[in-house]
C-alpha cells in the first residue's frame, strides 16, 4: 500500500501534523497563560529574535487584539486580595504600569486582563517621537530594562479618543483605570503641559498621574524640587476642581527612586498639605543609578533602569516616604516586582497596592496570575485576612 502513495507523501503529512499540534498547544497556552510555556519558550525566543522596542510594539498589538490570556490563572482572584484605593473598590492590589500602553491603544483588552489597576501614558499635550533608536535595552543577565523612550506620544487629542471610547466600553468587572501625565520636552511651561493634560483626559479617568520623575526629559527631574513642585500642583489641584465631571479623579504624584533624604521630607510635606490635593504616591520611577553587579553588556546605556535592579531601592523609597507621610498617602509600590514575594515586601514596608512593567518583558502575561497567587499565599502565611491588614505591616512590627 506504501508504495503507491505519491513521494514524500509521510514526510508531508507528518510535518502537517507536528506543525497544526504545535501550534494549537501554543495557542491553548497563550490563551490559558501557562507559565512554564512563556518563560521556557515563549519569551527567550522573543528575546532571540525580536529586539526591546519592537517586541514592546508587538505585544501592545497583542494586547489589542486580545491576544493575551483570557482564562487560567491569570483571571482567578483571592478574597484576601480584595481592597480599597481612592476610594474605589479592586479585585486585587496588582496593577499594571505606566509605560507599556503609551497611547492607550489596548484598554479595554487590558482592563479584562486580570490586573486590579491599568495605567496608560506618558501622554503629552503635543504628539512628540521621543529619543532616537535604539532606545530599550534589555538585561538579560539581570532581569533589568534600561529605556530612554522620552516621552514618545501621540498626544492627548489623539489618546483622549481612544480613552473616550475604551471607558465607554467599561464594565464592572474592569480595572481601576489611570492615565499618567507628562510635558513636552520643548515646553517652556510644564504647568501648562500638566493642565492640558487634566483637562484632555481627566474626565475620563479614574486617577491621573503627574510624572515629574521621569530622567529621560531634560529638567523634568528638578520639578520635584519643593518649590516648582507647589507651583506645579497648585495649577494641577485647580485644573482639577474645575472639572466638569460627576466624580473628580485622584491626583497622584509619580515621585523618582534617586531622592536624597531632604527631598523626600519635602515632597511628603507638600502631599500631606490639602493645599495641594494630592491624593497619592506612586513610588517609584526608574533609576538612574547603576549598581557595579549588573552583569549585562547594555549595563552602561543611558536612561532609566528598572526591573529586579530596582527593587531594593524603589522598597527602601516606599518605606521612607511611607515614615514621612505616617501612612496617611495612600503608595502604590512599583519597581522590580516580579513575584508575590516581592509584592508583598513593598506592601509591607507601606505600599497600599502594586505596579508590574518590566517583569512582562522577562516572564509574559502569566506574570499578573503568578503575583496574585504567591500574594495571596503570603497572607495567609503570616496570619493576614486582607491586603489592607498587611499594609505597612514591617513599621507597625518595630
Amino acid at each position: 500500500m506504501y508504495s503507491k502513495l505519491p513521494p514524500g507523501y509521510i514526510t508531508r503529512s507528518t510535518c502537517i501534523i507536528l506543525s497544526t499540534g504545535l501550534a494549537a498547544y501554543g495557542g491553548i497556552e497563550i490563551l490559558f497563560g501557562g507559565e512554564t510555556f512563556y518563560r521556557k519558550a515563549l519569551m527567550p525566543a522573543v528575546h532571540s529574535y525580536t529586539d526591546g522596542e519592537d517586541a514592546h510594539k508587538q505585544a501592545v498589538k497583542m494586547a489589542k487584539w486580545g491576544l493575551i490570556p483570557r482564562f487560567g490563572p491569570n483571571h482567578w482572584e483571592y478574597p484576601e486580595l480584595e481592597c480599597t484605593l481612592f476610594g474605589k473598590k479592586l479585585r486585587n492590589p496588582v496593577g499594571l504600569a505606566a509605560g507599556f500602553d503609551k497611547d492607550g491603544d489596548a484598554i479595554v483588552p487590558l482592563g479584562k486582563s486580570g490586573f486590579g489597576m491599568v495605567e496608560i501614558g506618558s501622554v503629552t499635550p503635543l504628539p512628540q517621537p521621543g529619543n532616537d533608536r535604539p532606545r530599550v535595552f534589555r538585561l538579560l543577565e539581570d532581569e533589568g530594562v534600561i529605556n530612554r523612550y522620552g516621552f514618545n506620544s501621540l498626544g492627548a487629542g489623539a489618546v483622549q479618543r481612544k480613552v473616550k471610547t475604551a471607558r465607554e466600553n467599561w464594565s464592572e468587572r474592569s480595572a481601576l483605570f489611570g492615565v499618567n501625565l507628562g510635558k513636552n520636552k520643548m515646553s517652556d511651561d510644564a504647568k501648562i503641559d500638566y493642565e492640558i493634560g487634566v483637562n484632555y483626559l481627566g474626565p475620563y479617568a479614574d486617577y491621573i498621574v503627574i510624572n515629574v520623575s521621569s530622567p529621560n526629559t531634560p529638567g523634568l527631574r528638578s520639578m520635584q524640587n519643593k518649590k516648582e513642585l507647589q507651583n506645579l500642583l497648585k495649577t494641577v489641584k485647580h485644573a482639577v476642581d474645575i472639572l466638569n465631571v460627576e466624580e473628580r479623579p485622584a491626583l497622584v504624584l509619580k515621585i523618582a527612586p534617586d531622592l536624597v533624604e531632604s527631598e523626600m521630607k519635602d515632597i511628603a510635606a507638600v502631599v500631606l498639605d490639602k493645599t495641594y490635593g494630592v491624593d497619592g504616591l506612586i513610588v517609584s520611577n526608574t533609576t538612574v543609578a547603576r549598581a557595579s553587579s549588573l552583569k549585562s553588556e547594555h549595563a552602561k546605556e543611558g536612561g532609566g533602569l528598572s526591573g529586579v535592579p530596582l527593587r531594593e531601592m524603589s522598597t527602601q523609597c516606599v518605606r521612607e516616604m511611607y515614615k514621612l507621610t505616617g501612612g496617611r498617602v495612600p503608595i502604590i509600590g512599583v519597581g522590580g516586582i516580579s513575584s508575590g514575594e516581592d509584592a508583598y515586601e513593598k506592601i509591607r514596608a507601606g505600599a497600599s497596592a502594586v505596579q508590574v512593567y518590566s517583569a512582562l518583558v522577562f516572564h509574559g502575561w502569566p506574570i499578573i496570575g503568578k503575583v496574585k497567587r504567591e500574594l495571596a499565599e503570603c497572607l495567609r502565611r503570616d496570619g493576614f485576612t486582607s491586603v489592607s491588614q498587611a499594609v505597612g505591616a514591617d513599621h507597625k512590627k518595630k
